[in-house]
């Protein structure tokens, strides 16, 4: 027997009087997987999720929790990290930790999120001295006070460097190992690539792609990406027997025979001493679909 789904969403519209914000879009999540939403602003994306989590009214359709309509069970067992959040001033941490856990019936336990959360080195800081990591990890630590059976994720390492994004990664997969359902929406591909099982991508207010990033590369893409500095490809790109993308700084070649690809090139005297090879990644898909950069 299939198992129910931990969130089912069904003919969602949200309408205002000169757009469709959302028009239609059905799906639904499995429990204990990470669930990406992506698109380009003003897709339709951030109001899908708004009205998933209760905040926002859909102007018609349904979101149903284990197959039914969303109730008090709904509101006790979500988590929400928004993507950005007013902390109470001159708090620290462990007393914001406290605030919060003393709202729920429910909860998990403290030492447990403190430790996921990697926050025992900051609980006597006051929340203004935070980093941009260390305040999502307290902000993720808030949202999983509540023991959260599906947990959202708005954009949770928007405006973080690197490192720290790749610290806020390795809890996302360590809260994954605790089998919760997890919806992100990002704007890093790379993010959804690593974190995510399944993703939709929206636009115009639809869906316009869905499954695993793996099926999805696979779907649209059968190539390999050889990358050149345009300063070493001394010959007319466009005599080339490839699909070339030409660039200000590099060329991109696409072709499904790399071998080939590297003789051809060497038998017309281009330099492969700067040559890099990637495979296709949700960036590639992102603009194949929309046409545009996530971030447009």
């Amino acid at each position: 027997m299939p198992q129910t789904p931990i969130i089912e969403v069904r003919d969602l519209r949200k309408h205002y009087p000169d757009v469709k914000a959302v028009d239609g879009v059905s799906f639904s999540i499995p429990e204990g997987i990470c669930f990406g939403i992506l698109g380009p602003n003003s897709a339709g994306k951030t109001t899908t999720v708004e009205i998933m989590e209760g905040i926002v009214l859909p102007s018609g359709g349904e979101v149903l929790y284990r197959g039914a309509p969303r109730s008090r069970r709904y509101q006790e067992e979500v988590g929400i990290q928004f993507q950005s959040t007013a902390l109470q001033e001159f708090l620290t941490v462990r007393e914001t930790l406290q605030l919060f856990y003393q709202l729920y019936k429910s909860v998990s336990d403290l030492d447990e999120v403190i430790q996921v959360c990697a926050l025992k080195e900051l609980l006597e800081r006051d929340n203004r001295k935070l980093s941009g990591g260390q305040r999502q990890r307290l902000l993720l630590g808030i949202a999983l006070l509540n023991d959260p059976k599906i947990l959202f994720l708005d954009e949770p390492t928007t405006g973080l460097d690197p490192q720290s994004r790749q610290s806020f990664w390795h809890l996302i997969e360590r809260i994954k190992q605790q089998k919760k359902s997890i919806v992100l929406t990002t704007h890093y591909m790379e993010e959804a690539y690593r974190l995510c099982d399944e993703i939709i991508i929206m636009d115009h207010g639809t869906i316009i792609a869905q499954g695993s990033p793996e099926a999805l590369l696979a779907k649209h893409f059968g190539d390999t990406i050889l990358q050149l500095p345009t300063e070493d490809v001394v010959i007319p790109a466009e005599s080339l027997p490839f699909t070339v993308l030409q660039g200000e700084q590099c060329i991109e070649i696409s072709t499904k025979d790399v071998d080939a690809a590297v003789r051809e090139l060497l038998e017309r005297g281009v330099s492969l001493a700067r040559l890099k090879i990637r495979a296709r990644t949700l960036d590639d898909l992102f603009l194949e679909l929309t046409g545009k950069e996530l971030r447009a």
